[in-house]
């Protein structure tokens, strides 16, 4: 029976050991009665539908394709919703004898084997016969597609890849590589995926978008979940094949080299990023006013690594844009070089690169330079994704993941994927950054200027690198975090500039983060931002973060010392100044300085002038305790 095949299909893709596998194909009565037990039990718990389709999709279709969606869309090139009545037919033959009746290598059996099916049909009343006469009379259509694994033409196909590779590299589904990719592909698992088809949609759209398959340039965009890790979509320009001529590829540029085969691509200034979180983290107020000229040129001993002093060359560094005296604010909104040079000298190089690494960016020791601000290093849209998504979450990293459970052919959990989170930043340090990169979304940044907006708050970084061989723009809403990348690629994948380039039709004469990976990652983010939850950022804790701009709180009235209580708790130093002459009571605020609803940093002084109580001119206060 189909069951029992179904069943016999199920154990030899489980069996771990030749043994097992042995067992599973034997041609003894113990092997029957097993088989027979196990399928009773299915036919009592499943349904006959239930049981077809995992028959189909546990089938091997011949010539290496596995599942019916595979053998749809290697011999037709299709998906199996699309197959016509002789196209179904065929396939449905093939299953009782790959070999002998796989239809590239025997057509004459193959399409005697179909024949026999719609007569079947037609015999027990599922078709009529005028259908089945109809069918017969047509060719076998093949229309081949080389398959690698089962995602080519499926919705999110690389996402599907990655879900294989990710699962691929886990032991509990097998002892070797081997065993864990024939029980992927033939032993009935119930994968539970993180994707969001919602999500899915848009991010395929927004990259088709901007750029065709068949372009020197690979586009590319991934969603994570902040404060999970749950990877929500990836897309990618390049479709899933062998094609060169189409631009089809196997090669999966939107996720780490370990599970797609790419480098990478270097991602520019979104790494400033880690040096602003590093000064946070350090101490250096929001406030700092660092000078910022066009070009400057940083000597080795400006910076320290992890063991001590820097040993690389003289770093000449330049703007491409704003040059004057920024703070932390507006030196991140501009995204001034020059200003980040001076700031990772103040920083150092160790903490940026140590918090990259940590939220999974494989930084090797040669990237340990002082351009790393810059983004040197090759990377990937899924791990900057998840990198921002620690801001999000407010300083927890979450380690990527595609995956939530994997169940057997019996429905028993065979693994499962709980979020694997780390706090790496204190949370008011992560909520200043978020607070920082939010101006690339107000007015006067990149991403407003380029009506990147949404609907609830947002943050994002822009990056360009060398030669401008890739762009960049990563952001990000409370809830969701996107990485979307536009890189210069010929046809085998290799990095090339993007100026000069034709990308859908349209000439590059020069190419910018906001306004070529921007676009990207506005279309999709705007696309779903109606089905996020709507959320706020925390706003930066001013007793716990130096520079934030706030206003001053109206302490008139207040003895010295409930004022002094209430200026602390507004992030700022009093002290107190001079008696002054006030009609209100001695002992009470009379004013400040700076006054009340002034806007200065926080972590700033603000004296306390205090009221003697008389006409009189006031008098030094230099008795009363300092608060």
């Amino acid at each position: 029976s189909i069951t029992q095949q179904m069943v016999k299909q199920t154990l030899v893709a489980q069996a771990d050991t030749e043994a097992e596998a042995a067992a599973a194909t034997a041609d003894t009565y113990e092997r029957k009665f097993n088989e027979l037990r196990y399928a009773i039990a299915f036919e009592e718990r499943y349904s006959k539908d239930w049981i077809l389709e995992r028959y189909l999709n546990v089938s091997y279709y011949g010539d290496g394709a596995y599942g019916i969606e595979a053998a749809a869309q290697h011999y037709f090139s299709k998906p199996a919703a699309r197959l016509t009545l002789p196209e179904a037919a065929l396939l449905a033959g093939v299953v009782k004898n790959p070999t002998q009746y796989d239809p590239t290598n025997n057509a004459q059996a193959s399409r005697e084997r179909r024949n026999l099916v719609l007569a079947r049909m037609a015999e027990l009343n599922v078709i009529s016969r005028s259908e089945a006469r109809k069918a017969r009379k047509a060719g076998l259509g093949l229309r081949e597609s080389p398959t690698r694994n089962g995602c080519v033409g499926v919705r999110g196909e690389f996402f599907c890849d990655y879900v294989r590779e990710y699962l691929a590299q886990d032991p509990r589904l097998g002892r070797t590589a081997s065993q864990r990719r024939r029980v992927l592909t033939q032993g009935g698992l119930t994968i539970q995926t993180t994707i969001d088809p919602r999500m899915q949609r848009a991010t395929d759209a927004a990259v088709r978008s901007h750029v065709r398959p068949t372009d020197q340039a690979i586009g590319g965009l991934a969603m994570v979940e902040p404060g999970t890790g749950e990877v929500r979509a990836l897309s990618q320009s390049r479709p899933m094949g062998s094609n060169r001529a189409r631009g089809q590829t196997y090669l999966n540029y939107v996720v780490p080299e370990q599970y797609g085969d790419s480098n990478g691509f270097q991602a520019g200034s979104t790494f400033k990023a880690f040096v602003l979180a590093a000064a946070l983290k350090q101490g250096i107020s929001l406030s700092t006013r660092i000078p910022s000229p066009p070009q400057r040129t940083m000597p080795p001993d400006r910076f320290t690594t992890c063991d001590g002093p820097y040993y690389g060359d003289p770093w000449s560094v330049g703007n491409s844009g704003s040059s004057g005296t920024f703070n932390l604010y507006d030196g991140t909104k501009n995204s001034v070089n020059t200003f980040f040079a001076e700031l990772e000298a103040r920083t150092g190089l160790c903490d940026p690169i140590t918090l990259a690494r940590d939220m999974g960016i494989a930084v090797p020791e040669s990237d340990e330079v002082a351009p790393f601000t810059l983004g040197v290093t090759d990377t990937n849209p899924l791990t900057m994704a998840s990198a921002y998504a620690t801001f999000a979450a407010r300083g927890s990293w979450c380690e990527p993941r595609p995956v939530t459970e994997v169940r057997d052919s019996r429905g028993r959990i065979v693994a499962d994927y709980e979020a694997a989170c780390e706090q790496l930043l204190p949370q008011p340090v992560a909520d200043a950054v978020n607070d920082v990169l939010a101006g690339v979304q107000e007015p006067g940044g990149f991403g407003y200027s380029q009506g990147l907006v949404l609907e609830q708050e947002s943050a994002a970084k822009t990056g360009t690198i060398q030669r401008n061989k890739a762009v960049w723009y990563v952001g990000y809403t409370p809830n969701l975090a996107a990485a979307a990348m536009l890189a210069g690629a010929n046809s085998l994948g290799h990095p090339i500039s993007l100026n000069g380039q034709i990308v859908n039709g349209a000439y590059i004469a020069e190419a910018f983060g906001s306004t070529y990976a921007g676009p990207i990652w506005g279309q999709a983010m705007q696309a779903v931002d109606n089905v996020l939850p709507d959320a706020e950022f925390v706003d930066p804790d001013p007793t716990a973060i130096l520079g934030r701009p706030a206003q001053v709180p109206d302490v008139t009235g207040l003895s010295a010392e409930d004022a002094a209580v209430e200026l602390r708790d507004a992030g700022f130093v009093p002290t107190v100044g001079s008696y002054v002459d006030s009609t209100l009571a001695k002992g009470q605020t009379a004013s400040t300085t700076p006054v009340a609803g002034a806007t200065v940093g926080s972590g700033s002084a603000v004296t306390l002038n205090v009221s003697d109580g008389t006409e009189e001119p006031g008098r030094p206060a230099e008795d009363d305790e300092e608060e």
